[in-house]
């Protein structure tokens, strides 16, 4: 029997089950989900079902990531909410490429673990489900584990395996629409150019549970817990001299009231330039690099190559005696005196984020 795997939170407990159901087919897994975005996100949730497949001796292959194909699938559909019309274009797909695997692996039956999302319509899977049955001479196997004290179960399997518990269904279009609804912001969309790793984002998650996935093969004993703290991100910045862009890096945590001002230095001292308005801090680069004991060339190496972001913390701390003091910090080549103009379009926010002790 196939298997269409959606995620690791819907499979582990749902291929126990089958298992019991039926003990005496041969289970294989088929991680075939184009509609997740971004790419960092998929292989996230790839890695998590290898890590539930290999706890289960599972065997488990991966689809295409066709999300282009997928894209035009739903093309029109963009803004319909979760459960509409764009779902069942989505289910469609992916249980279309799961039967046609199932055929080439020489099976003859097939399910899918989106049976087991609570924000998902069995009713609706199970006729698409029939329906490819149908079309290529096959079965398909609808289950309800979700049923009794099922989604309960599931809940203990996933904490209990320490899985991966995704906050979104994968797709970019109800993403967005679940942040509108929640006033949160969508930062899950939202990469640096310098690749830098930003507390809590996708990155982050990935570096965790690839470090679970390594402890677990250890056999060392550890947890996950979570915590509260002040997220940060960084949307538009830029410095300008004279009307010309200048070389700048803005530390985490800057933010400016309004977004913009104009002025000047009026003070230096201890190597710091304090702004004549708005609490805005001007470094020099030589400055910076003596206080990480770094080399940087210029700013545009700064730009691309840049601290994490507990360095930019604490360097932040080290200039002002306090971590989270939220005024802008900028570097530039040199400090200059004369006028300039300062954009900063930044997000503070609270928010929890996962980590190993």
């Amino acid at each position: 029997m196939l298997v269409h795997i959606c995620c690791s939170v819907d499979s582990h407990f749902f291929l126990q089950q089958l298992r019991k159901d039926y003990p005496d087919e041969q289970i294989v897994g088929f991680f075939y989900d184009p509609n997740i975005h971004p790419y960092s996100e998929y292989i996230l949730r790839l890695e998590d079902v290898k890590y539930s497949c290999e706890k289960l001796g599972i065997i488990l292959y991966e689809g295409q990531y066709d999300i282009e194909n997928w894209l035009q699938k739903v093309k029109g559909f963009e803004d319909q909410p979760e459960k509409a019309h764009r779902c069942t274009i989505c289910f469609d797909r992916r249980l279309d490429i799961s039967a046609k695997k199932t055929i080439e692996l020489g099976f003859d039956k097939f399910t899918t673990t989106l049976l087991m999302s609570p924000l998902k319509s069995q009713e609706k899977l199970k006729i698409i489900g029939d329906n490819l049955a149908q079309k290529y001479d096959i079965r398909f196997i609808f289950k309800d584990y979700r049923a009794g004290q099922g989604s309960h179960l599931q809940a203990l399997e996933v904490k209990q395996n320490n899985i991966y518990r995704q906050n979104y269904c994968g797709c970019m279009f109800a993403l967005n629409q679940q942040r509108e609804y929640q006033q949160k912001l969508c930062d899950e969309l939202i990469s640096p150019i310098n690749q830098q790793i930003l507390p809590e984002s996708i990155e982050e998650r990935l570096k965790l549970y690839r470090q679970r996935t390594k402890l677990e093969n250890q056999n060392q004993n550890y947890k996950i817990i979570k915590e509260r703290f002040l997220n940060y991100r960084l949307l538009q910045a830029y410095v300008k001299h004279n009307k010309q862009t200048i070389p700048s890096y803005f530390l985490f945590y800057s933010t400016l009231q309004k977004k913009q001002t104009k002025g000047k230095v009026e003070f230096i001292q201890n190597n710091i330039g304090y702004f004549n308005k708005n609490e805005v801090k001007i470094i020099s680069l030589q400055y910076l690099n003596q206080l990480l004991k770094t080399n940087y060339k210029n700013i545009y190496q700064l730009i691309y190559l840049p601290p994490n972001i507990e360095q930019e913390i604490q360097l932040r701390d080290t200039i002002l005696s306090n971590p989270y003091d939220l005024c802008t910090i900028i570097v530039l080549e040199t400090i200059t005196q004369d006028k300039l103009e300062i954009y900063c379009d930044s997000k503070i926010y609270e928010d929890v984020k996962e980590r190993i002790i």
